[in-house]
């Protein structure tokens, strides 16, 4: 297991909340954790255990495996998966209902090439193209 990396945990925490435009206080109670708390945290003072992680992650409307990659508690599992997350989340011109359609394709991706057991493009299953026009095609 990684060590804690608190500081830019909380730099990265906060980072999150002003780009889904939350006040600390607005954070704190959609996460059910006090304001000075979830400032501590912030400032890199604090270490939340992987329940509040959550509870932070779900009031942000971002993975809580994310923030567990950020604090060290997990590894990285795809290489730039969570920087592609990261910026869908943090794109300004997207509202939060079109960040989540976008993640959720994402995945959906992910858990078909993963499921087939296939690791690079050259060998998944069906391309995007082919996708859509299968989907087409059903309608």
């Amino acid at each position: 297991m990684a060590s804690l990396n608190v500081g830019s945990l909380g730099e990265y925490i906060r980072e999150q909340r002003r780009n889904a435009q939350f006040t600390l206080r607005q954070l704190a109670e959609a996460a059910g954790v006090s304001n000075p708390y979830l400032s501590q945290i912030e400032r890199g003072l604090r270490k939340p255990s992987a329940e509040i992680l959550q509870q932070i992650a779900k009031a942000l409307r971002i993975s809580a495996e994310t923030l567990y990659v950020q604090a060290g508690i997990l590894e990285e599992r795809r290489g730039e998966g969570l920087e592609l997350r990261a910026s869908i989340l943090a794109d300004p011109l997207i509202n939060e209902q079109q960040k989540q359609a976008l993640l959720a394709v994402y995945d959906a991706f992910l858990k078909e090439n993963l499921g087939d057991g296939a690791r690079d493009e050259g060998t998944t299953k069906h391309s995007a193209a082919g996708v859509g026009a299968a989907a087409a095609a059903d309608h």
